[in-house]
Parts: C-alpha cells; sequence; structure tokens
C-alpha cells in the first residue's frame, strides 16, 4: 500500500553573519553617529555619541569595537557629502563590520531611498543594523515592514522642518534681512552688530576691476592682472576666474543694495538648487550698507556689458565676439557694411605686416564687401593726428567741450525716481498683504516688475548722462594737461579717449568719448 504523501515545512534558521552561539569568534561591531548642524550644542551631543557607543561596544563580551564612524555637521537628507557614513559602507562591504549600531533612523537617513537601499545592501551581507531608539533589527521578520514606516516618517519629518526653514528665510526675506557669507565676499566684513561694512583694502580692489572694465579690459584681462600682482581671492585663493570677476562687476551689493533669493532650492532631499527666474517672490533691499562703487559707474558697467554681448554687424545682425586685446578692437568699423575691422597678420606675395581688414571680407559667406585693408601703421599715425589736430586747437575745443557739458546738463538732466519709489513702496505693501491672505496677487506683481522696469530705465539714462559727463571732463582734463603733441601712438590713451572709429575707403572718423569727431584721410 503506498504511503500518503507529507510535506513538513523546516523553519529557516537565518545565519547572522559570526553570530552562531558554536562560533566563539567575537562579532565586529560599529557606530554609526551623527549631528546635523555646526552649533556648539551638537557638537557636544557629537562628544556624548562618541563615548556612549565606545562604551556600549566595549561593555559587550561577545562584541570587538569595528570602529566609531561619526559624521559632524552634515545633514542627514542624502549621503553624498557624509564621507564617514561611505566609509563605513565600504568597510562593511570589505568585511570588516558584522554590525553597525546607530542611534535612530533619522541620524542613520531622513531620505527613505537612501535608507533602504543601504539596509537591503548591508542585508545581503548579512549585515544588521540595529537603531537603539526604534528598537528594530534590520534581520528581524519584521524588520524591513517597520523599517520602511519609520523611515517615511523620518522623511516627511525632514520635509517638514525644510518647510519651516523656508518660512523662516521667507520671513526674514520680507523684513528685508539679508545674510552674506561676508567670508567669500570681497571688499566687505562684518561688525559687532553683525552689519556689513567696508573692508577698505579689498574695496580698493573692486574698484579696480570696475575702473579696468570701463577702460576696455576684458574679464580675462582683467584676472590675469590681477594674478600678476599676486592679489587673492576673496577665498584666498591665487587663480583669478572670469566668471568671478563677471559676478563682481553684476553684483548689487556694490551699490549699497541687495536683491535677495535669487536661487531657491527645488527638491529638499537633493538641496538642489536653482537660479530664481520668477518662480518665488525675490525682494530688492536699496541703501542697505555703504556702497564701494557708485551707483552711476555700476550702472555704465551694466551698459557696457549689454554693448559688449552685443556686437553685430550693422546689416545682417551677426553676431561679433567682443575682443580687448588691443585698444582699436571692437571699436572699428566698416561704413559700407557696417561690420568690425579685425587685426591680421598679412602676408602679400612674401611681404609680411599687419592690417586691419573688414571681418565680411574675411568670411567671404554672406557678402563681399569692398572696403580696402588698412595697414596697422597707417591707422594709428591718422589716430595721432587726430589727437594732435584736437591738441593743437586745445581753446577752440576746450570751448566746445564746455557747450558739451552744459547741453548734458541742462537737456538731459537727472529725472527723479522718487515718484515710482513711492508707488512701488505702496505696491509693495499690497502684495505682502494679499499673500499674507492667500489672494490672487498676479496683477500687483506684474505692476511691480513693469514699475522696476522703468525705474531702471530712467536710472541707466542718468547714469548714461552722467558717464558723458565723465568722458568730457576726462577729455577736457587731457587737452589742459597734456604739454605738447604726441610723438607716437599710445594705446592706453585711445582706450580713455576713443569711442568709435568708421573706415571708408581710405577715410576715417574718429569719434572721440566726449562727443568731439575728427575726419582723417590715410
Amino acid at each position: 500500500m503506498a504511503l500518503a504523501r507529507s510535506v513538513t515545512v523546516i523553519p529557516a534558521r537565518r545565519r547572522t553573519r559570526n553570530v552562531d552561539a558554536e562560533d566563539k569568534k567575537k562579532l565586529k561591531v560599529a557606530a554609526y553617529c551623527r549631528v546635523s548642524t555646526d552649533s556648539e550644542e551638537q557638537a557636544t551631543s557629537y562628544e556624548v555619541q562618541v563615548e556612549h557607543y565606545t562604551t556600549y561596544i566595549q561593555n559587550n563580551p561577545e562584541w570587538e569595537l569595528a570602529g566609531i564612524y561619526a559624521d559632524d555637521g552634515i545633514s542627514g537628507t542624502n549621503t553624498k557629502k557624509r564621507e564617514q557614513f561611505n566609509k563605513m559602507i565600504e568597510d562593511s562591504m570589505n568585511g570588516k563590520i558584522d554590525m553597525i549600531i546607530t542611534k535612530s533612523i533619522s541620524r542613520f537617513a531622513r531620505n527613505t531611498l537612501d535608507c533602504l537601499k543601504y539596509i537591503r545592501q548591508l542585508k545581503d551581507k548579512e549585515i544588521p543594523v540595529f537603531f537603539e531608539k526604534e528598537n528594530i533589527n534590520t534581520m528581524d521578520a519584521k524588520g524591513e515592514i517597520m523599517l520602511t514606516i519609520m523611515a517615511s516618517l523620518a522623511q516627511q519629518e525632514s520635509q517638514s522642518l525644510s518647510q519651516n526653514v523656508k518660512l523662516g528665510i521667507q520671513y526674514r526675506y520680507q523684513q528685508g534681512e539679508v545674510q552674506v557669507n561676508h567670508n567669500r565676499f570681497l571688499g566687505y566684513t562684518k561688525d559687532e552688530n553683525n552689519k556689513l561694512v567696508i573692508n577698505p583694502e579689498q574695496a580698493k580692489i573692486v574698484k579696480r576691476i570696475y575702473r579696468e572694465y570701463l577702460e576696455g579690459a576684458s574679464l580675462v584681462q582683467i584676472a590675469r592682472g590681477l594674478e600678476a600682482d599676486e592679489i587673492l581671492t576673496a577665498a584666498k585663493r591665487s587663480k583669478w576666474r572670469p566668471e568671478s570677476i563677471k559676478k563682481i562687476l553684476q553684483n548689487e551689493k556694490y551699490i549699497g543694495d541687495a536683491l535677495l533669493q535669487k536661487t531657491y532650492t527645488v527638491d529638499f532631499l537633493t538641496k538642489k538648487r536653482v537660479v530664481n527666474n520668477g518662480h518665488v517672490p525675490q525682494y530688492y533691499v536699496e541703501n542697505n550698507h555703504e556702497a564701494i562703487i557708485p551707483r552711476e559707474i555700476y550702472l555704465q558697467v551694466q551698459e557696457e556689458m549689454m554693448r559688449r554681448a552685443n556686437i553685430r554687424n550693422g546689416k545682417t545682425g551677426k553676431k561679433r565676439v567682443y575682443s580687448s586685446k588691443y585698444a582699436l578692437s571692437s571699436i572699428v568699423f566698416c561704413k559700407e557694411c557696417e561690420d568690425v575691422f579685425r587685426r591680421v597678420h598679412w602676408n602679400n606675395r612674401g611681404y609680411r605686416s599687419i592690417v586691419w581688414r573688414c571681418v565680411s571680407r574675411l568670411e567671404r559667406k554672406t557678402h563681399l564687401c569692398n572696403a580696402e585693408t588698412i595697414r596697422e601703421d597707417e591707422l594709428h599715425q591718422a589716430i595721432v593726428q587726430a589727437i594732435n589736430e584736437v591738441l593743437g586747437n586745445k581753446d577752440n575745443y576746450l570751448n566746445i567741450l564746455i557747450e558739451n557739458i552744459e547741453t548734458v546738463l541742462n537737456e538731459n538732466a537727472d529725472k527723479p525716481t522718487t515718484d515710482i519709489d513711492k508707488k512701488l513702496e505702496e505696491l509693495q505693501m499690497e502684495l505682502l498683504r494679499l499673500a499674507n491672505s492667500k489672494e490672487d496677487y498676479d496683477d500687483v506683481a506684474e505692476e511691480i516688475y513693469q514699475l522696476r522696469e522703468l525705474k531702471q530705465e530712467v536710472m541707466m539714462k542718468n547714469a548714461a548722462r552722467e558717464g558723458l559727463r565723465q568722458q568730457i571732463e576726462e577729455m577736457t582734463k587731457f587737452l589742459k594737461e597734456q604739454p605738447q603733441k604726441l610723438e607716437v601712438y599710445d594705446d592706453l590713451l585711445v582706450r580713455r579717449l576713443v569711442e568709435k572709429i568708421t573706415i571708408h575707403e581710405r577715410q576715417l572718423t574718429i569719434e572721440f568719448k566726449s562727443g568731439i569727431e575728427i575726419a582723417k584721410e590715410i
């Protein structure tokens, strides 16, 4: 007679690595500690955790201390910057750790994804993690279910904390509170009241950068000049990057203002920040601290930056790259096709020379320009003759400059922004009221944007007027102080005095920054 088929379930005896009673080898146990800020109070907590786990592990006769891994002052929302945490995982994978103890899930990770990823990675190696606060051992049958729930709660807690921080920052922004890391901010430091104050030595560097830029130097030239003079950056580095120079030239804090919330956090877990292009409110605080750069100079720099970025062929609209290697780069134009002239090393039938040629002629892609090639020595000589002509008729041109200054002062007088400022203040209060009461404020916001653009336009015009006045004064000073005519071409002098040169056949029209024009034949 056939015996009845039976199945007996034999429960698994899960082996935790090196924890069988028969295995007398001690368990290599490590502890992980973390505190989330650099404050003195948290630093004390950090020391306490390290001491606690060292004693806790050493007091167990079946355990052997595999190490205390501790990250001090680093956020737990992701593991990218937690060097000790990552080292602990690596040591675990290499067999140096049999078990990990930590205070709680939120100390191990506040990101569910990270938390579960590393727990499973450790479980594959049969390495348990024990969370003291929650009393969870990840190798228990119910461990992962409990862990998922607890890690989710920890993530929600982190998100809530992030939202609270955001609200606190928003409130400070609304109150116009400016927070700046002055240790990496060239030109300023902080006083005993935590207010921005000028660092005189660093302020000289900032002023130099603005001055050289308006004199025609490129970002690269300014950077190389600072390096040559062994001037350090705000971060105490010897290497200056053109991008850093550009940020200094665009930073409104140098005129005493502050634009708040230029960037914002899009993900509380990754802490990724992006440029704020109107996605969240911004706050512009005027006259927050003492200025290093006059407002007119700052606006002239912004205008010059825009001009350099928009050098184009006047007829085709093709963009040209700004160059400041030579004083004449980007200021010599062809009258026929309205494109720029470029400096070229020319080899014509074995005769080598330096010439200036219209870029349209060099490229020959769109249309053929018939502009003549001009030898550099002839171009320089014509410019020297034009400057000497002004010097030779000094009294006459001084009278013209005085008339030009009067014209600038009378016809283009400063337009005050008082009325705009008053209206903006009213709209700002209305915007805050609507935002706090959760009402729609799109129309008010749009009106604020339009008024700010109008104010910027008025201020740019005022700055342009001030710039012209300064250029006329510069030319007046030059005429009064220059005792004799020029003998040779001077690149630096041309940068100071000449605005634009137009070439038509063999004739040059030289426009000085003061408004004077001189025509010369080559």
